[in-house]
């Protein structure tokens, strides 16, 4: 059985955690800031990811647990060093083409469906419920929170965040660091860094 040590250790992780147990990996413990008082899976303390020790990269998997787009990346690169072995995860009650392709270190939570000719990149969250059609393209660190739609031929920008139950209408752009409100309608592209919400979505006023 390969062995997983989480990146962070909050709700997020719990929903990871259980998922790497149905891919039968073995919870070995966890990093973060500080040991957590919560803690239902008892696992052990291993320190911050700053104090990530080499000899452990080479000999387990990590998962970053960390739902902030900005922090799971800027952890990712303060990681880039010890030679992290990423798997990507994928609930067994989800759906995704074999047309498909999928980057590292990205989670495909429950009851997700991904469709043909979809490229998602690295350390990608498909949230619980989400859908994803044909021919869409998500860039790394993008977080697609749960029961958001992307119609077909849908870009993802980097480092997006997708908030639960919106919809992205078919061929739209979505630009990078770009956060999309919970529930919005999105029938226009989006440029990078921009906030929107709304049916239809509108930039939020400064």
């Amino acid at each position: 059985m390969n062995k997983i040590a989480l990146v962070g250790y909050g709700g997020h992780a719990f929903v990871l955690a259980e998922i790497a147990v149905m891919n039968e990996y073995e919870l070995i413990g966890y990093f973060d800031k500080g040991e957590k008082k919560n803690n239902p899976f008892n696992l052990p303390y291993l320190g911050t990811e700053i104090e990530f020790p080499f000899e452990i990269a080479n000999n387990i998997y990590c998962i970053l647990c960390i739902g902030d787009n900005r922090i799971r990346r800027k952890v990712c690169e303060t990681l880039i060093h010890k030679n992290v072995k990423y798997p990507m995860l994928q609930h067994p009650k989800s759906a995704i083409s074999s047309l498909s392709t999928i980057g590292e270190g990205t989670v495909i939570a429950a009851s997700c469906a991904i469709n043909p000719f979809v490229k998602i990149g690295q350390h990608v969250i498909c949230n619980t419920g989400c859908l994803i059609d044909h021919e869409c393209v998500v860039e790394n660190f993008v977080h697609i929170a749960p029961g958001a739609v992307l119609a077909g031929n849908v870009y993802v920008g980097e480092g997006a965040f997708i908030g639960a139950n919106s919809v992205i209408k078919e061929g739209i752009r979505i630009g990078q660091n770009a956060v999309i409100g919970a529930g919005s309608v999105i029938l226009d592209d989006i440029p990078d860094e921009s906030i929107v919400y709304g049916n239809p979505g509108k930039p939020k006023s400064v």
